[in-house]
């Protein structure tokens, strides 16, 4: 079984609420929200929004960027997203990449070993408390004193982790702790601070998830692997609409097809695609932007089915 979500933000009041609504009733698994603070929207909020008008739809953040977020604070929005949506929060952290939104806390952004050290604190800090526990941290990457929710739990007994990442050290710790891997493929972030190249081949790909197999091991279950995929182009000619990523990410067009990472072809292609990238990689999740509502809700319950 193939599960998809959608990765979207609010610019207006109607059309989100609308494409909660529509996401819902075409079968999507849940509604995710990006979270970049002064970039876009806070998920949080946005996502109360949606649960306010949906009842079965799960909801989260992808991901959350934990090197400026505050676990207790974050606590507190997850949990509370738990509650006013009758518990179908999901949690997405990763360890940031954009410069401008450690500035805009007064702070530059560390390097790499920091942010990544800093995001499993977050991660470990975060699941204490939805669970009830008083949490004391103190590392040069983080700081809590007692912290603790004190009269607001989760209406679920464990909120789903998606650790959203391609770092190696994160993908080890994922595998072992996470509910879902988010392969992001992403490698070096540009100098706009928001672009990456790509980790979209295939030895690549494979790289990561040795990592995850890794910090699986001795897990009675490994996490679910889910993909962000960049594009979806539902078209008669694959190879026409696959040229322009591939000379930009330096693929070549068969390679990119292979990737979990854009799905573009024919519906029964795409079908097909799902069910080469559960088999081949053990992915059998995926998280697709807004614009690919329309184009999969025809056949979504096909991919779903797909064994």
């Amino acid at each position: 079984m193939a599960i998809f979500s959608v990765q979207a933000r609010p610019t207006d009041a109607a059309g989100w609420t609308g494409l909660a609504r529509r996401v819902e009733a075409a079968g999507f698994d849940a509604l995710l929200a990006s979270d970049h603070p002064g970039h876009g929207a806070s998920p949080f909020v946005a996502l109360a929004a949606a649960a306010a008008v949906t009842s079965t739809l799960g909801l989260g953040s992808y991901v959350s960027n934990a090197g400026v977020r505050e676990p207790i604070l974050l606590a507190t929005d997850v949990a509370t997203l738990d509650v006013v949506s009758g518990g179908r929060a999901r949690l997405g952290l990763g360890a940031g990449h954009t410069p401008a939104e450690w500035r805009a806390v007064g702070r530059e952004r560390p390097d790499v070993a920091a942010r990544v050290r800093r995001c499993v604190a977050v991660a470990e800090a975060v699941r204490d408390l939805l669970a009830g526990k008083e949490v004391t941290v103190d590392i040069p990457e983080l700081v809590a004193r007692a912290a603790r929710l004190t009269e607001l739990r989760p209406v679920q007994g464990r909120v789903p982790l998606t650790m959203g990442t391609a770092n190696s050290t994160l993908l080890r710790w994922a595998g072992a702790h996470a509910d879902v891997v988010g392969l992001t493929g992403f490698g070096r972030t540009l100098a706009d601070g928001h672009q990456h190249d790509v980790r979209w081949r295939g030895d690549e790909i494979e790289a990561q998830l040795a990592h995850v197999a890794a910090g699986a091991a001795g897990r009675d279950a490994p996490p679910a692997l889910e993909a962000l995929v960049q594009q979806v182009t539902v078209t008669d000619d694959a190879e026409a609409a696959a040229a322009p990523i591939a000379a930009e990410t330096g693929l070549r067009v068969a390679d990119l097809l292979a990737t979990p990472f854009v799905l573009i072809g024919t519906a029964d292609e795409i079908v097909a695609a799902v069910a080469e990238h559960r088999r081949r990689w053990g992915v059998t999740r995926f998280v697709v932007r807004a614009d690919a509502v329309d184009q999969l809700s025809p056949f979504l319950p096909r991919l779903a089915a797909v064994a």
